[in-house]
């Protein structure tokens, strides 16, 4: 078996472990113990995987909940020498053939997965056959319906576990709350007293966090550019709406300010461009809805704004992590406009849909199926669900997850859905589906207070998380004001 610290310095070049790697690292390998591992992101969280995978024998299977996530990861570990590799519905039959082939004999240390995968019964049969050391849960707050990116087959490994035999398990996130931690522990079906729970702390203090209250599209542009003026480094700014990213995109391009722009409609590898050309520093600046993010390893980010109100204190903070991973000093700016919040509290209506309209929706699907996959496609399910407002995405949401509970498979845009089960009962539990959208609104009350508290924002965000007693961070916007008095 190799050494921790023999492994650390040969494939990621570095002589010592950061913050609590070495402790959890230790408990991982030598105790052979259960691990929740809640760390800011930038701060190493991998390391406490990767570097228990090439110690022990046997393999490590890796939960990742994108496709995009677990590429970028496995190219970065291919560039060490490190045999990993992924298995998702890019590849061919083939291709994922042998590579699971070759997890299975040892070719392969480090295989990334999505849990959807574990929905293929071959897949299934032939995992079960794996000599699995580590199963390590990347975004493990995806596993609870409490935390803010809930994916049902998620949910589910606490069973994909006891298939692989229960093994030697480490869950990883940079935001939990303790509803959160609780529901993860419970869901991965692993006894409290079996598992130790790491937590960080909000360990950033080069971060500089402040607010501004802006009333409209002229002051958010003013204290943009204030801070592009001001840093000279590469930066995010985060819109919830694409509308209103494209309307500042015009807005800067008019004032000739270069940037790059990232959202949803543009064409995957249009996104896929944008995304590497500025981790290699062709252009420094740009402007994203929040499917940008998540697998950016760029140390030299000098600000992350974010122009629009965000959804919860844990999107947030997982967002301006990715400011200042190198150490030095970085902007966390909020920009804050009642008419953004209002947005967001419409985005929260829309995610929830009632028990009637998945019931409604899986009848029409049932009867129409075929209309469904013609020409119509999406409209006409607009039409027949009875809504106008433009605004209104809840048959985006409601396929979703369908698709994700296993209830359809295919896609309307390639004419091939089809479905394969029947409605869950997550989706008919109306008590259920009330108690989550009322969930969803208190997190973003928290946005509000977090906007409008005086007290330090480093504690405030501590608090949040559970972590109480946490000093004054002398680098925030109120420390500024309350310790100038």
């Amino acid at each position: 078996m190799n050494k921790p610290n023999e492994v650390l310095k040969k494939y990621f070049g570095f002589d010592f472990f950061r913050g609590k790697q070495q402790e959890i690292i230790n408990r991982t390998i030598q105790e052979k113990k259960h691990s929740l591992v809640i760390m800011p992101t930038g701060s190493g969280k991998s390391l406490c995987y990767q570097v228990p995978a090439l110690c022990f024998d046997g393999g490590t299977l890796v939960i990742s909940p994108l496709i995009a996530l677990m590429q970028d990861q496995v190219d970065a570990l291919k560039k060490k020498n490190i045999r990993a590799e992924f298995i998702n519905s890019t590849l061919q039959k083939k291709e994922r053939e042998k590579r699971l082939e070759e997890f299975l004999t040892g070719k392969i240390k480090m295989l990334y997965i999505t849990p959807e995968r574990f929905r293929k019964n071959e897949f299934l049969d032939k995992i079960r056959q794996a000599n699995i050391s580590l199963l390590a849960i990347d975004e493990a707050h995806c596993i609870s319906e409490w935390g803010h990116d809930f994916r049902p087959d998620y949910s589910r490994l606490g069973e994909f576990r006891s298939l692989l035999g229960n093994p030697l398990t480490i869950a990883l996130t940079a935001t939990a709350t303790q509803e959160v931690q609780n529901d993860i522990i419970e869901r991965l079906n692993i006894n409290k007293k079996d598992i130790k729970i790491f937590h960080s702390g909000i360990e950033r203090p080069n971060l500089r966090l402040e607010c501004a209250d802006v009333f409209d599209d002229k002051e958010k542009l003013k204290e943009i550019l204030t801070v592009i003026d001001k840093f000279n480094g590469s930066g995010i700014i985060y819109f919830a709406l694409i509308q209103t990213l494209e309307k500042f995109s015009q807005i800067l391009s008019d004032l000739r300010i270069e940037h790059k722009i990232y959202h949803g409609r543009l064409p995957n590898i249009t996104r896929k461009q944008m995304q590497r050309d500025f981790i290699n520093n062709k252009g420094n600046l740009i402007l994203a809805t929040n499917a940008f993010g998540m697998g950016i390893d760029k140390p030299d980010i000098r600000f992350v704004i974010h122009a629009e109100v965000p959804s919860s204190i844990e999107a947030y903070y997982q967002e301006i992590g990715r400011a200042g991973r190198d150490g030095e000093d970085s902007l966390c700016m909020l920009l804050y406009n009642q008419d953004d919040l209002y947005t967001q509290m419409e985005f929260i209506k829309w995610s929830n849909p009632d028990a009637d309209f998945y019931s409604a929706l899986y009848d029409l699907l049932k009867r129409d199926i075929n209309v469904v996959n013609s020409l119509e496609g999406i409209e006409y399910l607009r039409e027949q669900m009875n809504f106008k407002n433009r605004k209104d995405f809840r048959i985006e949401t409601a396929l979703g997850l369908l698709d994700r509970y296993n209830v359809t498979e295919g896609s309307i845009e390639e004419r091939n859905l089809r479905i394969i089960g029947g409605l869950p009962l997550e989706l008919e539990d109306e008590k259920k589906l009330k108690a989550k959208l009322l969930n969803d609104n208190k997190r973003l009350l928290s946005v509000v207070n977090y906007f409008k508290s005086e007290e330090c924002r480093r504690v405030f965000i501590s608090n949040y998380f559970g972590f109480k007693d946490e000093k004054p961070c002398f680098n925030c916007d109120n420390c500024s004001i309350n310790f100038s008095k």
